[in-house]
């Protein structure tokens, strides 16, 4: 499939992605992608951001191609349930353990903890070993249970403007790989 041909859902973390972080420069660099917003960035409830992005999911007219970052992997994993069988693939960066009792905020493990069972979707989960909301251990452990691609980032922090990943040129690359992959008929 061509990125051109999907409607590219970017779905941010807590506290959304901010102007220099690489899923807005992505946002902005891909015709068919937009973010999937929330009415609250700073105090995430799960329910409506699952229910937001539920929403946009519905709202497309094309195959579906989820990039989501942080909290952004926990909302579209509780959401699965519902929007699974129209996702064609997910992008996945850096997945927070959400039931760690040591995650700050504290309200973030509301998210938590992760449904198990397989995605009905390809997808790709990118993880580093130095990520201060999840171990690399944890990312392993999750993207074995939902069949998801683990790509070893390194040391590479939370994957953010804040750890140097404003551009990625590297995630680039790996997301357009990924979406060259998959099927057109999802």
């Amino acid at each position: 499939m061509k990125a051109s041909e999907a409607d590219i859902l970017i779905v941010p973390g807590y506290t959304n992605s901010g102007p220099d972080h690489w899923q807005t420069r992505w946002q902005s660099k891909l015709a068919t992608a937009r973010r999937v917003e929330q009415k609250e960035w700073s105090k995430p409830v799960r329910e409506d951001w699952v229910e937001r992005l539920v929403e946009e999911v519905e709202a497309c007219t094309r195959p579906v191609v989820i990039v989501a970052h942080s909290l952004g992997v926990a909302t579209l994993i509780h959401a699965v349930p519902r929007i699974g069988h129209k996702v064609s693939g997910a992008f996945l960066v850096a997945p927070p353990d959400v039931a760690n009792p040591e995650i700050r905020p504290k309200h973030l493990m509301t998210f938590g903890p992760y449904p198990r069972d397989p995605l009905p979707f390809p997808s790709l989960m990118v993880a580093s070993r130095n990520d201060p909301f999840g171990s690399y251990e944890h990312a392993d452990d999750i993207a074995n249970a939902w069949g998801s691609f683990l790509v070893d980032a390194g040391e590479s922090g939370h994957i953010n403007a804040e750890s140097g990943h404003g551009p990625w040129p590297e995630g680039t690359m790996v997301f357009a790989q990924f979406v060259s992959r998959l099927k057109s008929g999802q």
